[in-house]
């Protein structure tokens, strides 16, 4: 084992990345050449003055990356970057990145062709290349209302603005409601790009208990008691990464516990339009506490950029000014083509071709995973894999890389102190053919029937 410590204080950005970049530059710089043991975990964060959570997140995004891989009883080791065609198996399979699965008909296609057309030959062409409103144009809002609508909630278009994405959307509720030094309340396991906008906010981040109905009432109600908590953020339909979809029942309790102490939700529903059968929004539920949050990106194209935000009408002058400083507004035309698709009815037509595939794509894990112990949701873009001992999350991700399979470990959704599960999240979506995904889902299988034998590319 080297004695590797590395320089972290001219690094931004969260540590744990900060211990990625600098493995990276040292390899490459001939520092820790290839088959180099690593730190263990606790003697790394030791030397660091970090946590060992901070450090099983870096070395679970450096599997990711392909930099180390583990093996089970004898510890983690540097291998540098594989090639994305490197390997017997040709291509890499990427089970990692949370892409919408392509429809064979590749509905939206046609669809963006003839919107271009349609808004081309209209007679405000010129409107789409001029200065838009902070937040929206009214025909944009109105169209973010309807689709929100979609989703179970009723708010008005005044309600809505339109951001660039969903990240963005996040970004400028959580500079809004949140200040430096606060804490953002959210599940122990939760979406990754909420990590890197509480480090450019300067937020810290507190995870709470969850099980398997997802954020557990009685861990917030205890947070809240402690005082000074403003915000929690929580994915309650097709939680990411675990799937999990909360029931009414807990999402009323949800509802109480933030009402009882004046704390706001911002609840994360890019996914909530898959789910056919799905509770109605939290906001439904406490309107005047609820910042809501959907996309396009996940369900009709990740190239449109186009998100909606609900708010309490008392936030939306101060949301508006947040989304100004940021990006000022959104690309008028990417906005007038969502807009046209969600009025025709091509985004529904776009949705339900998405749905499909993910029903199939979700049908053949079923097959090639018989037998092992995942969560899923039929119309989910991914699932949530338990592994059998004696796997770690980050070894069996390194494992799988040295396979040209990509898959994400736990500890990139982990907050606080407490060790992850021994999970990965297996995403469906950017395999390019279900051909491939079979094949990616087959090398999984043979990794977990492996018993944690390591494949022996690291020696």
């Amino acid at each position: 084992m080297t004695i590797w410590s590395p320089r972290l204080e001219s690094r931004k950005g969260p540590r744990y990345l900060a211990i990625v970049e600098a493995l990276a530059d040292d390899f490459a710089a001939g520092q820790l050449p290839h088959g180099t043991r690593l730190p263990t975990h606790r003697d790394l964060a030791e030397s660091l003055g970090v946590t060992v959570g901070t450090v099983s997140r870096a070395y679970a995004e450096a599997a990711r990356r392909g930099l180390v891989s583990g093996e089970v009883g004898r510890g983690t080791f540097v291998r540098g970057p594989v090639s994305e065609s490197a390997g017997d198996g040709g291509d890499v399979c990427d089970l990692s990145q949370n892409h919408p699965p392509e429809p064979a008909a590749r509905p939206q296609r046609a669809a963006l062709v003839k919107a271009l057309a349609s808004l081309t030959a209209s007679g405000d062409v010129g409107a789409l290349l001029d200065y838009p409103a902070a937040g929206g144009g009214a025909a944009d809002r109105e169209a973010g209302a309807a689709w929100i609508a979609r989703a179970g909630l009723r708010v008005s278009p005044d309600e809505v603005l339109v951001c660039t994405g969903s990240q963005h959307g996040l970004t400028i509720v959580l500079a809004t409601l949140l200040e430096p030094g606060d804490v953002l309340l959210t599940e122990s396991l939760t979406y990754a790009g909420l990590q890197p906008v509480a480090g450019l906010l300067r937020l810290r981040l507190r995870g709470l208990p969850i099980d398997a109905f997802g954020l557990r009432p009685d861990g917030l109600a205890k947070a809240c008691r402690e005082g000074g908590m403003k915000a929690v953020y929580l994915i309650p339909t097709l939680h990411n990464p675990t799937t999990a979809v909360m029931p009414e029942g807990r999402r009323r309790e949800i509802a109480d516990v933030a009402r009882a102490h004046g704390l706001r939700i911002v609840e994360d529903d890019v996914h909530g339009l898959l789910a056919t059968a799905r509770p109605a929004p939290l906001a439904t539920l406490a309107p005047e506490l609820t910042y809501y949050l959907t996309s396009t990106s996940k369900t009709l194209a990740p190239g449109l950029r186009i998100a909606y935000v609900a708010a309490p009408p008392v936030d939306v002058p101060r949301l508006t000014a947040s989304l100004r400083a940021t990006t000022w507004a959104v690309a008028p035309l990417t906005a007038a083509v969502a807009s046209q698709w969600i009025r025709n009815g091509t985004a529904d037509a776009i949705v339900d071709a998405r749905r499909q595939e993910a029903r199939a794509r979700q049908a053949l894990a079923r097959e090639r995973l018989a037998g092992f112990d995942y969560d899923a949701q039929p119309e989910a873009y991914y699932l949530w894999l338990r592994l059998p001992e004696p796997w770690r999350s980050d070894t069996f991700a390194a494992e799988a890389r040295a396979r040209n399979v990509l898959v994400t470990p736990a500890e990139a959704f982990s907050i606080g102190r407490e060790q992850p599960p021994h999970a990965v999240r297996i995403c469906l979506g950017a395999a390019r053919s279900r051909e491939t995904l079979a094949r990616g889902l087959g090398t999984v299988a043979e990794l977990l029937r492996s018993g944690g034998v390591s494949s022996g590319a690291v020696v």
